[in-house]
């Protein structure tokens, strides 16, 4: 069985790709995700407000001694121990780069075209094969008009895309009123790939405190729907790879993505659940489906049950719509 794929113009050795989580911060972490499996590595994001934060810190500390201490002569300089959030991340690229066999993509998320994308560059010289940009944006500016929003996304992709000469990919949300021309727009910019979809996690309102606090909810299968439908839209119509993220628990979903049009799978909430163990499952029961069904390669997987291959391409769109809801049968008495 062929299980290699293409993904970013990487070949993996299989399609399960680890997503953005705290999991890359340990090396160790990291090499028993490999021995279990893991085809790839997507680290921790870099957040762009952390890079703001720091400059900030940095502006008042050098502005307090210019007003603070007129009398003083000489200013302190930045101390050679100082290591900034991007020194550490560039820092643990180097470290998963010369421990691991298999590819490190490195993730920045932000959406601001602040120059601080043009630090691409220092995380392609530390080894990344790749970057993911997670472009994570909540359009709360009533003043913002949707072309504006979208805008952002071309614009941030174009600030970084000459910055470096690896493979970017977009990881986006669904929550575009156009997503098809908004993922051929990227692909114009140059955007080598897309992962479907970003989550975006929802605050809560403490009822006892009033107030508004964090809520994380790992995923579930049920959610991959959204981005299997949209891969199968894309898929064969855009010269780019494709990525399904958000819901990836089982060799029955990494199979399903793969049919629609994804090259790889990524996953985080089930590996945060059960643990590297979990790669390993997967990729054994998803090599004995292939083999019961006389499959030979994932290549004669991917897409044969995307819009442009089916023999129903409505079933992706409005019609599969009205089906759906006729099909629900109320229970007994209601």
């Amino acid at each position: 069985m062929d299980l290699t794929t293409n993904y970013l113009g990487l070949t993996l050795k299989n399609p399960l790709v680890v997503s953005a989580s705290p999991l890359s911060r340990s090396v160790e972490n990291v090499q028993r995700l490999e021995e279990a499996g893991a085809a790839a590595i997507v680290m921790y994001s870099f957040f762009e407000e952390e890079l703001l934060e720091e400059q900030e810190r940095l502006d008042f500390f050098f502005a307090h001694q210019e007003f603070g201490n007129p009398e003083s002569a000489t200013v302190l300089g930045i101390p050679d121990s100082y290591r900034s959030g991007l020194d550490e991340y560039v820092e643990q690229v180097g470290k998963l780069k010369s421990t691991l066999e298999i590819p490190v993509i490195a993730s920045l998320n932000g959406v601001s075209t602040t120059g601080w994308v043009r630090h691409g560059k220092a995380l392609e010289e530390a080894g990344a094969d790749a970057l993911e940009l997670n472009a994570y944006h909540v359009a709360a500016n009533t003043e913002e008009t949707g072309v504006e929003v979208e805008m952002l996304y071309v614009e941030l992709l174009k600030e970084l895309r000459p910055e470096v000469t690896i493979p970017v990919a977009m990881k986006l949300s669904p929550q575009f009123s156009s997503f098809g021309n908004m993922a051929r727009r990227l692909e114009q910019a140059g955007a080598d790939g897309l992962v479907l979809f970003n989550r975006f996690f929802q605050p809560d309102i403490d009822l006892e405190t009033l107030e508004v606090t964090p809520s994380l909810h790992l995923s579930d299968s049920s959610e991959l729907l959204l981005a299997i439908r949209w891969i199968a839209l894309l898929y064969g119509r855009l010269n780019m790879s494709f990525a399904a993220t958000g819901g990836v628990h089982t060799h029955e979903d990494t199979i399903k993505a793969l049919l629609a049009g994804a090259s790889v799978a990524q996953l985080c909430s089930v590996l945060l659940k059960e643990g590297p163990a979990k790669l390993t499952e997967i990729l054994n029961d998803m090599t004995r489906w292939l083999e019961e069904r006389e499959y030979r390669s994932i290549d004669q997987l991917i897409g044969s049950v995307s819009q442009k291959h089916t023999d129903k391409p409505t079933d992706f769109e409005r019609a599969n719509y009205m089906r759906v809801l006729d099909s629900f049968s109320p229970p007994p008495g209601v």
